[in-house]
């Protein structure tokens, strides 16, 4: 609410405006309130059929290392274009910094990696307009900066980009909007906003209007381990686990969705960091976001298993060791480079940063399974250092689970992995655990009893031992809900099969597929597999629809434009 001083005031400024001018202080107003970072931004919803804007044409570019800034781009691309703007969307892999001279209107959605870094692919681009002067005075421009606070330079990327143009005097016309993992809705309301100031001319009202639905960020569910199976049989040098979670609450999630959760470290780790320090379990320590024991802290709270180069660096200032530029463990950390004493270790425990959260593909169906239980697929992921076995943070750590016990996670929904309408025809590529939101899938279907047509491409090592849900699987073939299924055990032939080869073989059903409306979904491991499966469908679309390179790739890029092709690659 405003005063009465300040009320008065507005309506003495107001009551001379004609029409337009109404209409532009209500977006001017709309844009101030989006410059405080309140959760609630006034922005039209995008889901509503607003108006026709004045600007026609914008790039809306990405710079992306996981693929989230892309599948944001191509979805915000998609709903963009329907309000009536031609958008070109650009890889800043692959865009030419020098035709930014050429933009008028540059919209970049863009990632921060590790210790404030840019995506490798797109260091190019970030280091080309830091070295160099480009007189950018003509270009209009917005950021949104996707990251995660639970690392100390979040969404740092994008605030560099955001500067940097300003310094080569582009116009700000949208705020710099930083955005923590679950970014969805957040998203959408940088977008709106974007349209609001697109809309210069304000010529067309609005027909309709609506509050936007506020983000209510990471719900925190409490769970409880039902059951956890290892899915792979004797034999098998594999581990991969069926997790089942139950709540008392209802869970509000939809296929494709993951599920999010932080993982505990190893309490002998911990315990050999307090043996070794001196320090007492119980001291209370603040760090920037929690204030508990040291034991606590280093259990549950922070990581400690790979520290940032950053984050080793500020050790060193700490202890006054010369420690080269090295990312390494806390404990083998003191081992190599031991603290004085207690004290000085109470020092250390604030610079560490906070245990990142990581995502997991829910793998059953809230129609199929309720709204109280949800499943997981988790693979333990092992590796050596110096011949010593070790487990990924985060697999290791459910693989552990015992039924009975208690687990806290959130859900991060995935409106770029969702289902389309019931009667449209899926295909789905996963090997591995990329099976898992295609378990979920399958199960939703089948409740729902859609009609569309189902085909899976599933792959591993061996049949008998790496089969996944091979059951389930094969009766979802006999009752129809899975119209096909092409399998691709790499290990059981002397030249090794893999599910690109698969598609290979069945390409002109698979462009028919396609041609007939088919949504294509593609869930795995990112290197080599997805790249190996879309050159494989980039060979499918040429052979098969008798089309040049550039026409084919134009092909797959239209499909994943209008939501027909989705990637969800780690």
């Amino acid at each position: 609410m405003l005063s009465e001083n300040k009320l008065n005031v507005l309506k003495e400024i107001s009551s001379s405006f004609s029409r337009d001018e109404a209409v532009w202080a209500s977006g001017f107003l709309a844009g101030i309130a989006g410059l405080s970072e309140v959760a609630a931004e006034p922005s039209v919803p995008l889901s509503a059929p607003v108006y026709s804007v004045s600007v026609k044409k914008i790039t809306l570019a990405y710079g992306t290392e996981t693929g989230n800034s892309k599948k944001l781009a191509v979805e915000l691309a998609g709903i963009i274009k329907k309000k009536g703007i031609q958008v070109k969307l650009a890889d800043l892999s692959q865009y030419k910094p020098k035709d930014l001279v050429k933009e008028e209107f540059f919209f970049v959605i863009i990632s921060t990696q590790g210790e404030g870094e840019p995506p490798v692919l797109v260091k190019k681009f970030y280091d080309h307009i830091h070295e160099n002067d480009l007189n950018l005075s003509h270009l209009q421009f917005g950021v949104l900066a996707l990251g995660d606070s639970s690392y100390p330079l979040f969404c740092k990327t994008g605030e560099d980009v955001d500067a940097r143009f300003e310094m080569m005097g582009a116009q700000r016309i949208i705020p710099l909007k930083k955005c923590d993992v679950d970014y969805d809705q957040e998203a959408k309301t940088w977008a709106g906003h974007m349209l609001d100031t697109l809309n210069k001319t304000g010529e067309n009202s609005l027909q309709s209007s609506s509050v936007p639905k506020v983000s209510p960020g990471r719900k925190k569910y409490q769970g409880t381990v039902s059951s956890i199976v290892n899915l792979n049989d004797i034999g098998s040098d594999k581990e991969t686990y069926h997790i089942e979670i139950e709540t008392e609450e209802p869970i509000v999630y939809s296929p494709g969705a993951a599920l999010g959760v932080v993982a505990f470290n190893s309490k002998a780790v911990v315990d050999e960091i307090i043996s070794l320090t001196g320090i007492d379990p119980q001291k209370q320590i603040e760090t920037a976001k929690i204030t508990a024991s040291a034991e606590e802290l280093l259990h549950k709270h922070l990581n400690i298993s790979y520290l940032i180069k950053t984050t080793v660096a500020h050790y060193a200032e700490i202890t006054g060791h010369v420690i080269p530029e090295v990312r390494l463990g806390l404990l083998d950390l003191l081992r190599i480079y031991p603290v004085k004493n207690a004290e000085e270790f109470e020092q250390v425990i604030p610079v560490l940063t906070g245990q990142a959260p990581r995502l997991y593909s829910v793998s059953s169906s809230p129609e199929a399974h309720g709204d109280t239980e949800i499943h997981i697929t988790v693979a333990r992921s092992e590796f050596f250092i110096d011949d010593k076995k070790q487990n990924g943070l985060c697999s290791g750590f459910l693989a552990e689970f015992k039924e009975g016990e208690h687990l806290e996670f959130y859900i991060q929904e995935a409106k770029h992995f969702s289902l389309p309408q019931q009667d449209k025809d899926i295909i789905m590529i996963g090997p591995g655990t990329g099976i898992a939101p295609f378990r979920s899938f399958l199960w939703e279907r089948d409740a729902l009893g859609g009609e569309g047509r189902n085909w899976l491409f599933f792959g591993d090592r061996n049949f008998i031992s790496d089969f996944l849900y091979q059951s389930e699987l094969q009766d979802f073939l006999k009752t129809g809900t899975l119209t096909h299924l092409d399998l691709a055990f790499s290990r059981d032939t002397a030249e090794k099969v893999y599910v690109q080869h698969k598609l290979q073989q069945k390409s002109r059903e698979v462009y028919s597929w396609l041609e007939g409306g088919a949504s294509l979904y593609v869930c795995g491991a990112k290197d080599p597999m997805s790249k190996d499966v879309e050159n494989t469908l980039l060979e499918i679309i040429r052979n098969e629809g008798k089309q040049s390179p550039e026409e084919a790739r134009l092909y797959l890029e239209d499909l994943e434009l209008n939501g027909r092709y989705h990637k969800d690659v780690y």
